[in-house]
């Protein structure tokens, strides 16, 4: 199971969590976020794959930062549509497109996504479009009718990986973000050694 840890800001910091070598490091390109980047980004390791995060942008303002930050993979938070998710992934890049769920999720509309995106995500339906720090009832993805591996997301805590490990399901990665903050968009990198620990004690 994968690591991703979201909403990185400020540059040292990035360094900092760089160093623990997680699968993804994502950035969000969204205004209105307290962890909106737009910044200067340190040298990541090439084993860490850049996430661009963003809400309803254009595909002229997506191409400009996979340019800029030479970006590895696009997470999608708002309405995009099948055919904007395969023009994007046309581009040679990976494309994740995100769901909130709820208690009445219709997994149906999964379906048109399915051929245009490497992976969706799950997250808790909440008043932003991320990083809301909140659960979402994991047993509802046992109606999850795919075998696309998808990344798990909404409040997850070190506490949760036992969990997680549980479900038996076609989990990809973890997603982490608010529950390891000391405020907004900066990370403690001794709190994600701790999920990094349980990850790979459970394997």
């Amino acid at each position: 199971m994968k690591l991703k840890v979201c909403g990185m800001k400020y540059p040292g910091n990035i360094t900092a969590v760089s160093e623990l070598l997680p699968d993804y490091i994502g950035f969000i390109f969204w205004e209105k976020s307290a962890r909106f980047f737009d910044g200067e980004l340190p040298e990541i390791p090439p084993s860490i794959k850049k996430v661009g995060v963003f809400v309803d942008a254009s595909t002229e303002a997506i191409y400009a930062k996979i340019e800029k930050y030479q970006l590895d993979a696009i997470q999608l938070h708002g309405n995009e549509s099948p055919d904007y998710c395969k023009a994007l992934q046309s581009h040679n890049i990976q494309v994740i497109k995100v769901f909130s769920v709820t208690d009445d999720f219709d997994f149906s509309i999964l379906q048109p996504y399915e051929p245009v995106c490497d992976f969706f995500l799950f997250d808790t339906k909440g008043q932003l479009p991320g990083g809301n720090g909140v659960v979402f009832n994991w047993e509802l993805l046992a109606k999850y009718p795919s075998p696309k591996p998808f990344f798990l997301s909404g409040g997850i805590g070190s506490d949760a990986i036992d969990k997680i490990k549980k479900l038996q399901l076609p989990i990809y990665a973890i997603d982490i973000n608010s529950k390891f903050e000391t405020e907004p968009g900066l990370k403690d990198p001794k709190l994600i050694q701790t999920v990094q620990y349980h990850l790979k004690s459970q394997q």
